[in-house]
């Protein structure tokens, strides 16, 4: 990565517009893209996606699909692991540091001396950005929720997506299930068609109802679209037909599920089959149980396999121990560090099964990160065989020193997942 000295700088300046990091509502980010000219009604054809889990992967999917077929395609997601940059993609490729400074150095201004969140300014950057850059399609990950989310200012999304929903985030959602899922479809549009992954039947009944009151065509995962595997291929059906497809390069069953999703999105844009083979076997998304392969990490752990997994709530944890139930048997230890907004004892209790051992760690730099003592009791807690250290280069050592040909996990957080792939390089 280049210098990002003076956008880091810009960044830092933008946290301190509003004393909460996180404040649901849309009044803010409506005065500041009216001060920046409206830029989100200049987008090209909007993509939205909801959802608990499988938004970035599901999006990253889709954006390998249609860059296959010759597409030029803008991307925000978030958060991002190492670099903010990595938050805005202009027709397929990274902003760049003297556009990002730009951008900021233009928000601000328009910002005055306003209170704005740091993820609302931002939003407004990305979209102003997209909004001058051409393009054939706008990809847009919700950040928290979708109804008072600052990506939901787009009337009229060429289409929708809710992946699974699940709990999460119940401080500004909701308790259950049925007031999440009611966030999350809060991105449905009148008219709009939206894409519905697989979801439990108390948050499906809320989307469809939402759906059936703004006349949204919903196409649900088990009525309008099946996804599943057969003889080591991945076998997905519509009423357009059957696709006969290799397994997904992203690793994990539930990325079968989120496949799913995808390819609904790209056949209902019209997508051909070559296109929809290059949706499952071309996605890159970092931090989703990615091998590491190089790095000063990796040749500390000589003949060990290194993972990172940013997943953190008790879905994620599933989706982990599900991906280690697949893999070949090998002795898995982890490293992990969590924050202290998270379902930790729920995010453990499926890997349970799976872990040789779990050492705890804090998170560099996070003010909200557990304490290693708060993780490894959560761990033990969930009956796992849990130890304290110092940092991941300390509980790596330890683990290899006991256990040469181990195949350790660093997870349980993206903000744990992005120190690593800054320091690893």
């Amino acid at each position: 990565m280049t210098d990002t000295t003076r956008s880091d700088a810009l960044l830092q300046r933008m946290m301190d517009f509003h004393p909460k990091i996180i404040d649901l509502t849309l009044d803010r980010v409506a005065r500041m893209l009216t001060a920046l000219g409206e830029p989100q009604h200049c987008l090209p054809p909007v993509i939205h996606v909801a959802g608990t889990n499988g938004k970035g992967s599901t999006q990253a999917m889709i954006r390998a699909g249609l860059e296959a077929e010759g597409k030029r395609v803008h991307a925000y997601t978030s958060p991002h692991l190492a670099w903010f940059h990595e938050r805005i993609r202009l027709g397929g490729d990274l902003i760049s540091e003297e556009a990002l400074t730009a951008l900021l150095d233009e928000c601000i201004a328009a910002n005055g001396n306003e209170a704005i969140t740091f993820f609302e300014i931002t939003t407004c950057a990305a979209f102003l950005a997209f909004s001058r850059t051409p393009a054939d399609y706008t990809l847009l990950e919700v950040g928290l929720g979708g109804r008072l989310d600052a990506t939901n200012v787009v009337d009229h999304p060429a289409l929708t997506i809710i992946t699974p929903v699940s709990i999460d985030h119940q401080q500004y959602l909701g308790e259950t299930l049925p007031e999440i899922a009611g966030e999350k479809a809060g991105i449905l549009k009148r008219g709009v068609p939206c894409v519905v992954g697989p979801q439990a039947e108390e948050g499906l009944a809320v989307i469809e109802a939402r759906a059936a009151r703004l006349g949204a065509p919903l196409l649900a995962y088990g009525q309008h679209w099946h996804i599943g595997t057969e003889q080591g291929r991945m076998i997905y059906q519509d009423e357009r037909g059957l696709l006969d497809l290799p397994l997904p390069n992203l690793p994990g069953p539930h990325q079968i599920q989120n496949a799913g999703a995808a390819l609904a999105a790209l056949r209902h844009l019209g997508a051909s089959e070559a296109a929809c083979e290059a949706a499952v076997t071309r996605a890159e998304w970092p931090a989703r149980m990615q091998r590491l392969k190089r790095g000063p990490l990796v040749e500390a752990a000589a003949g060990a396999e290194l993972w990172l997994d940013g997943g953190h709530n008790p879905a994620g944890g599933e989706a982990i121990a599900a991906t280690l139930a697949a893999m070949p048997k090998r002795p898995t230890h982890a490293i992990c560090g969590m924050l202290n907004t998270k379902d930790v004892t729920g995010y453990m209790r499926p890997l349970a099964g799976h872990l040789t051992s779990l050492h705890a760690v804090s998170i560099p730099g996070e003010k909200n990160t557990l304490s290693a003592a708060e993780t490894a009791d959560a761990a033990r807690r969930a009956g796992i065989a849990a130890h304290e250290a110092e940092s991941v280069a300390a509980a790596l050592q330890t683990i290899i020193a006991r256990d040469p040909a181990a195949r350790v996990l660093i997870c349980g957080s993206l903000y744990l997942a992005g120190s690593i792939l800054r320091e690893n390089g």
